[in-house]
């Protein structure tokens, strides 16, 4: 029996991958805790895994079977979910959907065949538990080598971690949607607007926003938060130590309930060898956004300089949080500034010029032929979508026509204008999903059996988030069929980027690669872009589908996803991870 105990924030994933697991996994326990959450700049009550948050690195071989005993010392329930995890359904840890979750002083056994390599993690998918502490990662090593070579290897998990609990912060959302921006717009920031592009351009940009009941800096719901690398604030200061000339894997995984994170290492360039957990042809780049439950896998080569800095940067350039990688214990680097902070465009939200309406003409392969089969199992074409339009939104004259079937050379992660579009320090590379191609293919590439669209839409006044306008609360689920292949069509109607993850089965990105498209179990959609992606469905069950923003999910951006059919057997079946 193996007690998985935390290893300390502070070398939290130092262990190498020098011996490899046993073939048969031991039992694994954890506890779930109430613990105290220290960042330096505050401390607060918690929630945690065997007496810390973030809890232990759990490390898995592939081809193993995994007993996991979760006692839970809370005095409420909770659960665990294994994020990216293919699994059967009623081991993915979803209270309401896979299982009832784990009531307080209970003890639930967890039983599934690991059939995947690389980073991935866990948290809890009850209340905010997640924000307030409980997550960890997951390290599975493959039963083959690996195609690329590392010398040693660090997990770099980040967080938001906020002062306020998240039934406070949900709480203050919904009294008051701009409770947590710091950077209100002023009568200043309008006569400079007047200055730069005319009186009459600000005064309509400002009233359009204003029709819009939106605000052009609120990319992130949630600010005054502190971001931490592996528990660590940037006073507390995460190390990984490396020799000169080594290879060193990172292991980059966001657990932020609302962050996305802009990463780069000044002086070092990185090489992606992993997207959620899959096998990525190498792409070298200078930086690179994570999106709130993603994860990349990076390779460096520290040759000169016996310290440099991990540079990690909230996408609202509200926050960031540094960390080391040295030569030898007490190694700095110098700490950049962080970079101006954006402010959306109409471009950004994909207004276009003239009355062109709400243009989905090119919809990339085979999608002319298709019908649109919205969740509820409502078959529509053509003009039918436009009745299911969010009131409120004001969004007439977004135009997705640019937004189709993706190139090899486009970027669907960002937005069109100058308020998201990455732009990397110094003018290096910033990586797109432009730039990932699979490795090896885990899917034979075929067409597309139906499509489904999916809005992504709210209400920022009444800070409601939703699906096609319909909470959670109110939808009928998602039904798919066990063997078709289903194309999702992502149409973001908000002024938010959102993180749509599909639970239990994988997520395959249309960047125009064909069977070379990255596999993924996080789909990041811009404001005012439409993204494509296919699925595979061989998982048969009951899953969640949601945005991985906790207060977008939880204000009803979610949905219960039913696969119907599979083979005899309850359990889904095994697959082969394709690298």
């Amino acid at each position: 029996m193996r007690y998985l105990h935390f290893m300390g924030a502070g070398i939290l994933g130092l262990a190498l991958t020098t011996s490899p697991l046993p073939a048969k996994a031991d039992v694994y326990n954890l506890t779930v805790d109430p613990v105290t959450i220290d960042t330096g700049a505050f401390t607060r009550t918690g929630i945690g895994y065997n007496g810390a948050s973030p809890g232990p690195v759990l490390r898995f071989k592939e081809g193993e079977d995994v007993v996991i005993n979760v006692t839970n010392n809370l005095n409420t329930a909770t659960s665990i979910h294994w994020h990216g995890l293919i699994l059967p359904y009623q081991q993915d840890g979803v209270p309401g959907i896979s299982y009832d979750g784990i009531a307080a002083g209970e003890t639930f056994t967890y039983r599934f065949p690991i059939v995947q390599a690389g980073t991935y993690w866990f948290h809890s998918h009850t209340g905010f538990q997640e924000p307030d502490g409980a997550y960890g990662a997951i390290v599975i090593e493959p039963k083959g080598r690996e195609p690329f070579r590392y010398d040693r290897e660090y997990v770099v998990q980040l967080t938001d971690a906020h002062p306020h609990h998240g039934t406070r912060i949900m709480r203050n959302l919904k009294m008051m949607p701009d409770y947590y921006n710091r950077k209100q717009r002023t009568i200043g920031d309008f006569f400079s607007d007047a200055k730069e592009t005319g009186f009459s351009s600000a005064l309509n940009d400002r009233l359009a926003w204003g029709d819009m009941r939106m605000l052009p800096n609120d990319i992130e719901d949630l600010q005054g938060f502190t971001p931490l690398i592996n528990g660590k604030s940037t006073e507390q200061n995460w190390t990984g130590l490396f020799k000169k000339g080594e290879r060193v894997r990172l292991r980059f995984i966001n657990s932020s309930a609302m962050t996305y994170f802009d990463i780069r290492i000044p002086g070092l360039k990185m090489t992606v060898v992993q997207a959620d957990g899959n096998n990525v042809q190498p792409v070298t780049v200078d930086e690179f956004r994570i999106a709130v439950a993603e994860t990349y896998d990076v390779i460096v080569r520290p040759e000169d300089a016996e310290a440099y800095t991990v540079f990690v940067e909230s996408m609202g350039r509200t926050a960031f949080v540094r960390g080391t990688l040295a030569s030898k214990e007490g190694l700095t680097a110098e700490v950049p500034a962080m970079r101006k902070d954006p402010v959306l465009t109409m471009a950004d939200m994909g207004m276009a010029h003239g009355d062109h309406g709400m243009d989905h003409s090119a919809m990339g392969h085979g999608t002319a032929s298709m019908t649109h089969t919205m969740p509820d199992g409502t078959t529509m074409s053509g003009d039918a979508h436009a009745g299911h339009s969010m009131p409120s939104q004001g969004m007439a004259g977004m135009d997705h026509s640019a937004h189709g079937a993706m190139q090899a050379d486009a970027d669907p992660f960002y937005a069109a204008g100058s308020g998201l579009t990455p732009v990397a320090a110094n003018g290096g590379k910033f990586l797109s999903y432009g730039d990932l191609r699979a490795q090896k293919p885990l899917y034979d590439d075929r067409e597309a059996t139906r499509e489904i669209e999916i809005r992504l839409t709210g209400n920022m006044e009444r800070y409601i988030w939703s699906l096609n306008g319909v909470k959670y609360q109110d939808a009928e689920p998602i039904r798919l069929q066990y063997g078709e292949r289903v194309r999702f069509k992502f149409v973001n109607e908000t002024m938010m980027t959102h993180p749509m993850h599909l639970h239990g089965m994988w997520s395959i990105i249309d960047t125009g690669k064909g069977k070379w498209d990255p596999v993924k179990h996080v789909v990041s959609v811009s404001p005012g872009t439409t993204v494509f992606m296919e699925t595979e469905v061989d998982a048969p069950g009951q899953w969640a589908f949601h945005c991985h923003l906790s207060y977008h999910a939880d204000s009803g951006m979610f949905r219960k996803v039913i696969v119907e059919g599979g083979p005899k057997s309850s359990e889904a079946p095994a697959m082969t991870q394709g690298g």
